[in-house]
């Protein structure tokens, strides 16, 4: 049975976005450590208290913030379902809806990865990466380039996840000049490079 889902009422909602908001304009301009709690509710125009309400200091704004930038990405890509046999295919889809996903909120993940690499977002991302490539080598058995290949699992998954997400911040300190089609093509061309050397 599915859980029911609680609603948050549309103002919390509201109150949180514009926090989220205010913090991502800040961080282009100043140091995270020199965004407090004043100069947050100041540019998120409400008041300390309405913080408080929320959050009970920053870190714990960041915490909040981070699970939520996972939850989306979880439910991206938990749509992104194909109907194929092939692995390829569905990595390269679900790589196209991260990377859709990025690019429709370019400003958010240019400040938090590219720009400022605020640590908590950059350290949850790379565990989801490094959840998600794990999970396609377990899939794949047998057949999985890592085990023909005879290369250690956990070094691959490090080298797959820390390479994407090098890639990813690149792609965005650029201003994204490829669209998230042609660059989930070009990582599964890059993944499937050293099958075709001698």
């Amino acid at each position: 049975m599915d859980k029911p889902t609680t609603r948050i009422d549309p103002r919390i909602l509201r109150t949180r976005q514009l926090l989220r908001d205010a913090f991502i304009d800040l961080l282009e301009e100043m140091d995270i450590e020199k965004i407090s709690v004043n100069k947050l509710a100041e540019r998120a125009t409400i008041n300390r208290v309405t913080f408080y309400l929320h959050y009970k200091d920053i870190p714990d704004m960041l915490e909040k913030m981070a699970d939520d930038m996972i939850e989306d990405i979880h439910q991206v890509l938990d749509r992104s379902t194909v109907k194929s046999d092939s692995p390829e295919v569905i990595n390269t889809t679900m790589m196209v809806k991260l990377l859709e996903h990025i690019a429709d909120h370019s400003k958010f993940y240019k400040v938090i990865l590219a720009s400022h690499r605020t640590t908590i977002f950059t350290e949850r991302l790379l565990r989801l990466l490094t959840e998600l490539i794990s999970d396609g080598i377990d899939k794949r058995g047998s057949d999985s380039f890592v085990v023909k290949a005879n290369i250690q699992k956990d070094i691959a998954v490090w080298y797959s996840s820390a390479s994407l997400i090098g890639t990813i911040v690149s792609w965005l300190r650029a201003d994204m000049p490829y669209t998230p089609v042609f660059l989930a093509k070009q990582f599964f061309l890059l993944r499937t490079l050293p099958e075709h050397q001698e």
